[in-house]
């Protein structure tokens, strides 16, 4: 592949990065790219140095997602400090953040309330609502990607990975994207979508942290997609018994089928559960913790599993209507606008396995489980590079003093 030339005023060159930066260890590796905790030698301070080769990113959208993330800056959002070029390589220096994922921390506590929820979905709207203003769409929000800043206990909420965030200045987007359950209903239906998507995804995230598991949940991928664009999900008892009305309301109005009639960020920080005093403060961290730990182990076979379902439920939608392309015509432009949606699992599972995972992890209706845990995307703008599927097999992680996994908040081109 020839190299990416990615042209932008405030870019620095470099013939050696080790003479600006002293690199004190890996924090990630992948097929294109290394991840590492370094000290800025001029100011002492820590960063996440993200280094990428030229001759990999030919056909990526890097410059789009560096101008995106160099056009942020706000408390609640990973920020790219700085950049770097030398003659094979791009560097990206990004905010450090190494206090763990949201669902570690809260199973840590011991304690966890509404009060608890509310804070947490308060900083995230906070964050999507700074990002909507300056016309930015994450278009992936999602609860692994919100970390916490650091250790400390009132550690800050911080949004990460904007692989697929867009800049809409018109405010309409086509091109299907996001995290299978936490996709909003007009995007499944090939719908023009907007910033509204978004907030969809904000009650997702606040349905999941209060009851700790997803709002639709199916054996199949039809039936799953077909939940979603009807918005059909309910309240489950015993698990939201003990939830107040307001949060429910609060959902119901992020969580609406119209995007014209879901809430803006605005009108969701103005809801008495967000900045009111009517989240509950009982403890339901049993319960909580019970779902989550059921229903979002992470699985790498139903990972790459779960993405193709969504592709193919994307294909399926246009072949029903007549659009997909006959013999020797171009393929649908949402599904390779910028390159291959997917590469398949370099591992996949034998028929035995999927058939004893599938037993083993679906329940009965009283105990929801879903079929996609949300792990894998429909097609990247920000990334058209063939890589397989990251995995704890493929991707070295630095750990913490507590011994947990360091997050970087860089993304989308491994």
């Amino acid at each position: 592949m020839g190299r990416k030339e990615i042209s932008c005023s405030w870019k620095k060159s470099t013939n050696n990065i080790k003479e600006v930066f002293d690199f004190k260890g890996k924090m990630g590796a992948g097929s294109f790219s290394e991840v590492f905790m370094v000290r800025e030698k001029k100011t002492g301070n820590l960063y996440a140095l993200k280094c990428l080769k030229k001759k990999f990113l030919a056909n990526s959208n890097l410059e789009n997602e560096i101008n995106v993330l160099r056009k942020i800056k706000h408390e609640n959002v990973v920020s790219l400090e700085d950049f770097y070029e030398s003659r094979t390589h791009y560097y990206l220096v990004m905010e450090l953040v190494s206090g763990g994922e949201l669902f570690d921390r809260i199973l840590e506590k011991g304690m966890y309330t509404e009060k608890d929820a509310s804070l947490v979905v308060r900083q995230v709207l906070e964050a999507v609502s700074y990002l909507h203003d300056n016309n930015i769409v994450h278009r992936d929000l999602k609860p692994e990607n919100l970390l916490y800043h650091n250790m400390d206990a009132n550690s800050k909420i911080m949004i990460s990975d904007f692989g697929l965030s867009k800049m809409s200045e018109h405010g309409v987007m086509f091109t299907a994207c996001g995290t299978p359950g936490y996709v909003a209903p007009e995007v499944l239906a090939q719908k023009p979508y907007s910033k509204a998507v978004d907030c969809w995804s904000v009650g997702v995230i606040s349905y999941i942290l209060l009851c700790g598991y997803p709002p639709f949940f199916e054996e199949n991928e039809k039936s799953l997609y077909a939940k979603i664009m009807r918005a059909d999900y309910s309240f489950h008892k015993p698990f939201w018994d003990d939830i107040s009305e307001s949060a429910k309301d609060f959902i119901r109005n992020m969580m609406e089928k119209n995007p014209k009639n879901r809430f803006t960020t605005e009108q969701a920080l103005r809801h008495p559960w967000i900045y009111g005093d009517t989240a509950s403060d009982q403890d339901i961290y049993q319960s909580f913790c019970e779902q989550v730990q059921r229903n979002f182990a992470k699985s790498k076979w139903r990972q790459a599993f779960n993405a193709t379902t969504a592709i193919n439920h994307m294909c399926k939608l246009q072949q029903s209507r007549g659009e997909l392309p006959g013999p020797g015509m171009a393929p649908p432009d949402w599904c390779e606008e910028e390159g291959p949606c997917l590469d398949p699992d370099p591992n996949p599972p034998s028929a035995t396995e999927r058939t004893a995972a599938t037993q083993s992890e679906v329940a009965p209706p009283t105990q929801p489980l879903i079929a996609s845990p949300g792990a894998a995307v429909f097609h990247s703008e920000s990334s058209a590079i063939h890589m397989p599927p990251l995995s704890a097999d493929t991707v070295e992680r630095g750990r913490n003093q507590r011994g947990q996994t360091l997050q970087t908040g860089v993304c989308s081109v491994m």
